[in-house]
């Protein structure tokens, strides 16, 4: 990790502990429109966009559902959840100790409206210079777009960024990124809703 000079941070499930609450919005937004979501497939889906999902479990059950309307619902039952979002604490740690000393930025499969706000509610939102959400990127995670992306505004090479990241497929697209990784789910679980 010496030769570590840029670090990039997934949002959700790494900085934020949002993924009860968006699993909470998933759930009320699909059942009303008569798909089946469950948690475990809710978290093996983890970094993929809201849209993409929506396309993705309507397509498999077989139920037409306008994926651009849901998705903006699911956002926000989400946002008007967000007073109860809290920061995972080692990972907002090591952001405050990078400070300063190396480039730092955010990559996530969230929407830059869902990412901000979820910054603001942790007061983090001024910490990072570069902020990549899905809106930045045609790929998406397990692509490694979203990190290469947030490498090149932070100009540093991706051989000397690593990534922390809570889903295989962030993982994954830390790896064909040629990133180092730390998995958060080693020092953090999110609470099961179910």
């Amino acid at each position: 990790m010496n030769d570590i000079q840029g670090y990039i941070f997934d949002c959700d499930g790494t900085l934020t502990d949002s993924m009860p609450l968006h699993y909470v919005a998933w759930h009320k937004t699909m059942r009303k429109h008569g798909i089946e979501f469950s948690e475990d497939r809710f978290y093996a889906l983890a970094g993929m966009p809201t849209e993409k999902i929506i396309e993705l479990l309507s397509s498999e059950q077989s139920v037409a559902v306008d994926a651009e309307s849901a998705s903006l619902e699911k956002e926000q039952a989400f946002l008007d959840s967000i007073e109860q979002l809290c920061p995972i604490e080692p990972v907002v740690s090591k952001v405050k100790s990078l400070m300063g000393h190396c480039q730092i930025g955010v990559a996530s499969g969230g929407t830059r409206g869902a990412v901000l706000a979820q910054l603001r509610q942790i007061q983090m939102h001024d910490v990072f210079p570069v902020i990549v959400t899905a809106e930045d990127t045609e790929l998406h995670k397990p692509e490694p777009d979203a990190f290469l992306r947030a490498a090149e505004l932070m100009r540093v090479d991706p051989r000397f960024c690593c990534v922390y990241e809570d889903s295989d497929l962030g993982i994954q697209a830390a790896k064909s990124a040629g990133m180092t990784w730390v998995d958060v789910r080693s020092i953090h679980s999110p609470r099961r809703v179910t």
